[in-house]
């Protein structure tokens, strides 16, 4: 990859509205990015590799539940920084802020939210320091979209309980400490259980041959007749509203760090458009490369104020799940066809590893599809304003 150089657009002079903290949080984050992954994320997406040195880093950096109280071991930011910290990660590697938004709102969300005392402090100053980590088991093979099918289940055996299913596309799987695992009671209550690393009959294999998230690390969770401590369940929350809070936490990070992707590709389709020549002119002078720009930074402006705003509402606590699916959905959609414009302007030099432009364009195709697909997002906004749901004929109890 050719020299970092990435300076963020501000068409609207948003930095006005950030504080100083904010700013101090952005440009950490970015300076800890261009030193030590922009040099060597090429390398490890071509050979499908996750840079696991990096995890503890990403601990120092604040970059595992930013939000976490200082007490449990985190920096206790307020959720502006955490998304300004995962647009600075996914301006870089999807995969990067992959990593880090499990571990923050997959995982350390519901131990924090969900977890006994006892739980939050084994767990949550290991997991913020990036000596732990850990993976959010929710999707199964045989359900995606639709959780709450899930199959995955316990019995009660005294002091334990018995835990048999299989997890399937769970990030940071095979390298975890600690599995965040949702699974149902002999009632069919969903619960989640902290399943450790070295339980007998717990095993996390990784998964090959993706063409997507290649610097991540993915694989499933498998259990067979696994004992796990009844200590070990989250006693704060149960049923199908339980996963779904985390994965509202997750998706918010997820639209700050798919803007911060788009950003990066306009960055440099901007710049390249002033430095290739053709005709005798910069590529730049020419009105199809003007469009192209000129809707991306559009689209761009729109959306820093849309995840401003969003961010503004969780710090109240106001944000709902519609509106933080619609900034995903919004700013994951716009984001990839900014990837395939800007492609579009670098010519045959957007597909090579001197640009992140085509392993962006290849990321957000995942990010699109996990923590609810794109349509899944549509028709939550379209239940949310009719009233009507349509993607089931039964609508789910989450109490």
């Amino acid at each position: 990859m050719a020299t970092d150089l990435y300076t963020h657009p501000d068409y609207f002079n948003l930095d006005e509205l950030l504080t100083e903290e904010h700013k101090l949080i952005r440009e950490a984050t970015r300076d800890w990015v261009k030193q030590n992954v922009s040099p060597i994320i090429e390398d490890y997406y071509e050979r499908a590799a996750f840079p696991e040195h990096l995890v503890k880093g990403l601990g120092e950096i604040g970059a595992f539940g930013p939000y976490i109280p200082q007490e449990y071991g985190g920096p206790g930011l307020d959720q502006i920084s955490y998304g300004l910290i995962m647009q600075e990660l996914e301006r870089c590697d999807s995969g990067l802020r992959s990593t880090s938004s499990v571990q923050s709102s997959l995982v350390m969300y519901p131990i924090w939210k969900y977890g006994s005392e006892e739980q939050k402090q084994k767990f949550l100053p290991k997991l913020a320091s990036g000596e732990f980590l850990g993976c959010f088991g929710l999707t199964e093979p045989d359900h995606g979209s639709n959780p709450g099918g899930m199959i995955t289940n316990f019995k009660d055996a005294g002091d334990h309980v018995i835990l048999n299913g299989a997890k399937m596309w769970i990030s940071n799987a095979p390298l975890s400490d600690v599995a965040v695992v949702w699974a149902k009671d002999e009632s069919g209550r969903i619960h989640g259980l902290l399943v450790e690393k070295g339980m007998e009959g717990f095993t996390a294999p990784e998964m090959k041959g993706k063409h997507s998230l290649r610097a991540s690390i993915t694989g499933e969770l498998l259990f067979d007749n696994v004992k796990v401590p009844k200590a070990n369940i989250l006693p704060g929350r149960n049923g199908l509203g339980a996963p779904l809070s985390c994965l509202d936490s997750a998706r918010f990070g997820m639209a700050w760090g798919a803007l911060g992707a788009a950003m990066d590709c306009y960055d440099q389709a901007l710049r390249y458009s002033k430095e290739r020549i053709q005709f005798n002119v910069p590529i730049g002078a020419f009105q199809l490369t003007q469009k192209k720009l000129a809707e991306m930074i559009t689209e761009i402006t729109k959306a820093q104020f849309l995840t401003y705003r969003l961010g503004q509402l969780r710090n109240e606590g106001k944000a709902t799940s519609a509106q933080i699916s619609m900034c995903k959905r919004n700013n994951v959609e716009f984001a990839l066809k900014i990837a395939r414009e800007a492609r579009q302007i670098l010519g045959g030099m957007g597909i090579t590893n001197e640009y992140s432009i085509m392993r962006h364009m290849a990321n957000l195709e995942s990010v699109v599809t996990y923590e609810g697909t794109h349509d899944i997002h549509l028709l939550i906004t379209g239940m949310d304003v009719t009233g009507i749901p349509a993607f089931t004929r039964d609508m789910p109890n989450l109490d």
